[in-house]
């Protein structure tokens, strides 16, 4: 069992102003050992929080939010106690967080790190501080698996059962992954032979398909709809969020 020393002072008020000004520079909402969580951090987890349900479930993000709420704080304090004992163990991560960011860098396609830290930058994520977290989420895995995950040990019996009492609380809503290749008919009008191509090409497209041309490159080379940069992906759809033609057909898959 992983153990952690643990030593929380829950603060109710700041850092009261300095006499010579009026401005309060952080507000300190936990002590975890030597280590102090601020109100910023606080919130921050929050807003990630919410960025992460709207992603998940629009429809219930509030819900999800609601739910994860009330965790948020016991999760920075474990992170905390993570990276300590982290620090105890020489875990630097140094090694796995370049290949990590290299791993990134060829998914994106980009030619250096200098463009993989343009593009973060470029959504508002200053590069270092997409470093440091990436770092953290190493670290704290990194000690998961070698304080608990090398001892732990379920017998199969042990994960049916506990399988068979929680069985409603894994269960997934059916969803499908979909892509797309558009071949528009948009600029054709009532021009029929303009259609007649447009039609021909898109049996041809699927034909290489079929032959097993890559479904990623034939769409970003020949799409001609919004999700071409990311190879024809539109994300995953659960049953009832589709037309009722595209659903039947797509889940009878």
């Amino acid at each position: 069992m992983l153990k952690l020393s643990l030593r929380v002072l829950l603060v109710l008020a700041i850092a009261t102003p300095s006499l010579y000004s009026d401005t309060v520079v952080e507000e300190i909402i936990a002590r975890v050992n030597n280590q102090i969580i601020t109100r910023s951090d606080f919130q921050h987890e929050q807003q990630q929080l919410k960025d992460e349900a709207q992603q998940q479930d629009a429809a219930r993000a509030a819900e999800i939010v609601a739910q994860g709420e009330k965790d948020v704080l016991r999760g920075l304090i474990d992170r905390q106690l993570l990276l300590e004992k982290g620090k105890e163990l020489s875990i630097t991560a140094d090694t796995e967080l370049v290949k990590r960011l290299d791993d990134m860098r060829k998914q994106m396609k980009l030619e250096s790190m200098d463009d993989l830290e343009k593009a973060a930058e470029a959504q508002g994520v200053p590069f270092e501080d997409f470093k440091q977290n990436m770092r953290t989420e190493i670290i704290t895995q990194q000690v998961i698996q070698r304080e608990v995950g090398g001892r732990l040990s379920v017998s199969k019996e042990e994960q049916q059962k506990f399988y068979a009492e929680h069985k409603d609380q894994m269960a997934q809503p059916e969803e499908v992954k979909l892509s797309e290749i558009l071949v528009s008919t948009e600029q054709a009008g009532d021009d029929a032979q303009k259609i007649a191509a447009a039609q021909a090409k898109a049996e041809d497209l699927q034909k290489q398909l079929k032959a097993g041309a890559n479904f990623d490159e034939i769409a970003k080379k020949e799409s001609q709809g919004p999700s071409a940069a990311q190879g024809g992906d539109l994300g995953y759809f659960k049953r009832g969020t589709l037309a009722k033609q595209l659903e039947d057909t797509t889940f009878a898959v």
